[in-house]
């Protein structure tokens, strides 16, 4: 039971062997550039009509619902990165305050967090992808469409869903190429897209009619299933709609790439949170007030239908061409994300070491970068949109809770340890964010939760059989 618990020396954890150490390289303007990034996607520009449809216009409560959750482990985030400027954000603070064990689970659900997230906007991205290259066909008369087979999943009577596959790729490649540059291309491509919300914010809430709001609640409040089966209800749809908040998690994986952690770190995790929720609620009482959510529930590109209902075909066109050229900046905090979580579980000796080795010319690790690049392809191939994202989902709210118990722990264990950033109110904060995610979880679909303990009987039976045995810490080493 002991090897169970064995815990990682906090004091330790910036400190790695030559070729297996990131390099520092990114400032706060970066990190808040990687959160928005990573926060605003696929979340507002296509699951927002998975959330209308599962609460109506009440969706605007599932978005507050899910934003006040995220903040306070948010706050939890900034607490802990900033006392553990190291890459693996939750997996690496479980490792340190609650033992291996946890932060094996941990690590096992951010795998499937990041590889879901990632596919799930490749997905997304492919929709976008398409629809241009209809508009592109139309207007032009170029012969421009890709054959149905390969612009889709088998669910959706394709065969392979080839734009999320390709983008997976180049996005893997931009990472390789080097850290800094992809943080700089994201940041300017995350201007792009504020710019085109603001666009349908401006076009949209002149439209409003309070009429769209009525019934405001058509599906009550917690989660019920309807006569066909569909689980509804603004705690349902907030379960979903989560996915469009959490990408600050993202930041703290790259602690270990960060020039000035002790001050960078919470500008970034808490700058990037502040702003998307402002943004957030701003397009989704534009979206739910300018239309009925009936019309825009069932489409793959929600936003830029509202614009085309609306009589605003260069509109929907500015958004569906932003979301092409923009929505890569999520699958590249998310890519970016998955393989330092890889790296560092490789690290430390539970995933296989050779993977965790960094390329002297880039500085990144470049293995783990092309496996993950794999994994995720494979998974964007042929996944469908709304499942993939509530499993992702469950990943994430295990992590959630596993820092903020984190938080806590350590406020009692360690009292006196330098906190660059201390946590508000954390006794109030930290329940608020275990409790509100228990809740969420317990809001997903019941298959979703039974494919999360699937995975992760399948995690403890990877960490038994040959991750207990060959950390390093097993072998008396550190990382």
């Amino acid at each position: 039971m002991q090897s169970w618990l064995r815990r990682k020396d906090i004091d330790k954890l910036t400190v790695h062997e030559e070729g297996r150490r990131l390099v520092p390289t990114l400032g706060w303007p970066h990190l808040v550039a990687l959160g928005i990034g990573a926060i605003v996607g696929t979340g507002i520009y296509t699951l927002i009509g998975v959330g209308a449809d599962k609460a109506g216009p009440a969706v605007l409560l599932s978005f507050i619902v899910a934003g006040v959750v995220c903040a306070c482990a948010a706050l939890a985030y900034a607490e802990m990165s900033t006392m553990m400027p190291a890459a693996g954000s939750a997996y690496t603070y479980s490792y340190t305050v609650l033992g291996e064990a946890v932060a094996w689970i941990v690590g096992w659900s951010l795998i499937l967090e990041y590889s879901l997230v990632v596919s799930t906007v490749a997905v997304g991205w492919s929709g976008y992808f398409i629809g241009f290259l209809e508009w592109l066909h139309n207007q032009t008369g170029w012969n421009v469409m890709l054959p149905s087979a390969l612009s889709a999943g088998p669910h959706a009577g394709g065969v392979i869903n080839l734009p999320a596959i390709v983008i997976t790729f180049l996005v893997a490649g931009m990472l390789i190429a080097g850290t800094r540059e992809s943080a700089t291309l994201n940041a300017v491509l995350v201007v792009f897209k504020l710019i085109a919300l603001g666009v349908f914010i401006a076009v949209a809430l002149p439209a409003f009619d309070s009429a769209n709001l009525t019934p405001f609640m058509p599906y009550g409040f917690p989660k019920s299933i309807d006569a066909e089966g569909v689980e509804r209800g603004v705690m349902a749809a907030a379960a979903i709609i989560f996915f469009a908040f959490y990408g600050f998690d993202a930041i703290s994986t790259a602690a270990e790439e960060t020039k000035n952690p002790g001050r960078d770190l919470s500008i970034g995790i808490i700058g990037s949170m502040v702003g998307c929720t402002l943004i957030y609620v701003l397009v989704a009482l534009a979206a739910v007030g300018a239309m009925s959510f009936t019309v825009f529930g069932k489409s793959a590109e929600p936003l830029a239908l509202i614009m085309r209902e609306l009589g605003h075909p260069q509109a929907a066109l500015v958004i569906g061409i932003v979301a092409v050229i923009a929505l890569p900046t999520v699958l590249l905090a998310f890519f970016y994300g998955q393989s330092r979580i890889f790296f560092v579980m490789s690290r430390d000796g539970l995933l296989p070491r050779s993977l965790s080795k960094v390329n002297p010319r880039t500085g990144t690790p470049v293995a783990i970068t092309l496996f993950t690049a794999v994994l995720v392809a494979a998974l964007a191939g042929v996944a469908r949109l709304d499942e993939i994202a509530a499993l992702a989902n469950a990943g994430t709210l295990v992590a959630f809770i596993a820092v903020s118990v984190c938080m806590l722990v350590l406020r009692k264990r360690d009292p006196n340890r330098p906190r660059v950033f201390r946590t508000p109110l954390a006794w109030v904060v930290g329940p608020l964010a275990i409790f509100g995610c228990l809740y969420l979880f317990w809001s997903l679909p019941h298959t979703t939760q039974k494919w999360f303990l699937v995975w992760n009987v399948v995690g403890v039976i990877v960490y038994v059989l040959y991750s207990r045995r060959a950390s390093l810490l097993a072998k008396g080493q550190e990382a």
